[in-house]
């Protein structure tokens, strides 16, 4: 089965559209090459649910400001549900739950890590980082660059509210008239919550599973061994089996979409093919992870897409050694990887 597109058309700045009876979608700037994120209002008991917050800067709220003014003028809020940590899901979370008098709901993880990144933000600047990065073998100014810009965006987030209702993998999550079964998958980022309505055969898949792109899969320094695509394609595998190919899709970014299961399969093939040209790189002399950066990515990267580059690449680096296809040496105070 092919993708389909059954929404022709996209909501601009202050605008919503109806995806399917009681569900809104809005669209919110962002500062990236990656210019929006998708967010969500569900028609709930005495009001509207929203799912994910967008980035915390002064155009997100003035856009949010614009909605609340404009076709959700009068209206009530019931909880505001985050998908995931990411400051571009989770990061105006604390501003809008004050300014709503609303609840957060969302895994622990996410909630864990939300507080993590407020309470110190300066940790991303300090000398284990940098050192992680020149380990894997980027130059010093090039860490230090990657670690203080490059990461900037994990800063823009609003204080975090001081509790939160949390959802789990397996519960049940009544929405109004509607419920939502609960997924939760790992790869993208730590316990992502996902929903699907087996009434309305309706998918919010968050950022695991986006037409046209792949979600980033990265490692960071504070888990350098972690094997975050090894979690991805699992839990790929986990939504194939738990939600049908003919779902609605209502991703994090982009167009809602039909086709999942054909969407799960190419994302996991886009990953063997990247690991097989990073096994090509690799044959000839052992590499670094910066070095692998280049093969996977093409083009002159910024600060902010090299952090993602080199992260992505040091995931499917980490896969493939606990696949036994590379394996980590050291040369010169640098982590190298060869061919098994």
């Amino acid at each position: 089965m092919t993708l389909h597109f059954p929404i022709t058309t996209i909501p601009g700045p202050g605008e919503t559209l109806e995806v399917a009876p009681g569900i809104l979608w809005a669209r919110l700037a962002l500062p990236f090459r990656l210019n929006h994120v998708n967010v969500y209002f569900i028609e709930d008991d005495g009001g509207w649910a929203i799912l994910d917050s967008g980035i915390s800067n002064p155009e997100t709220r003035a856009a949010w400001q614009a909605l609340l003014d404009g076709p959700m003028a009068g209206q009530n809020f019931t909880r505001l549900i985050i998908t995931h940590h990411h400051p571009d899901h989770i990061g105006n979370a604390g501003w809008l739950c004050e300014k709503l008098g609303i609840e957060l709901q969302t895994s622990a993880g996410s909630f864990l890590s939300f507080l993590n990144l407020a309470q110190a933000p300066a940790a991303l600047e300090f000398d284990p980082h940098t050192r992680f990065y020149a380990r894997h073998g980027m130059s010093p100014e090039g860490s230090k660059l990657v670690s203080t810009l490059g990461l900037g965006y994990l800063r823009m987030i609003s204080t975090p509210p001081v509790s939160y209702r949390r959802l789990r993998q397996g519960m049940e999550l009544r929405i109004g008239g509607r419920s939502f079964q609960v997924l939760t998958g790992d790869g993208h980022s730590i316990e992502q919550v996902m929903l699907y309505a087996p009434s309305d055969n309706l998918f919010l898949a968050a950022d695991q599973v986006i037409e046209r792109i792949s979600p980033n899969i990265s490692v960071f320094a504070s888990e350098p061994h972690a094997n975050p695509l090894g979690d991805y394609l699992a839990s790929l595998g986990q939504i194939r089996a738990s939600v049908p190919e003919d779902a609605l899709v209502l991703s994090g970014h982009h167009r809602p979409f039909g086709g999942l299961h054909r969407r799960c399969d190419e994302l996991a093939e886009h990953h063997v093919e990247r690991c097989d040209l990073i096994e090509q790189a690799c044959a000839g002399a052992p590499k670094s992870t910066n070095d692998l950066v280049p093969v996977l990515f093409s083009g002159k990267l910024d600060a902010h897409e090299t952090s993602f580059a080199f992260s992505e690449a040091l995931a499917h680096a980490n896969y493939m050694v606990e696949q036994g296809r590379l394996r980590w040496i050291e040369e010169a105070d640098r982590l190298m990887l060869e061919r098994v």
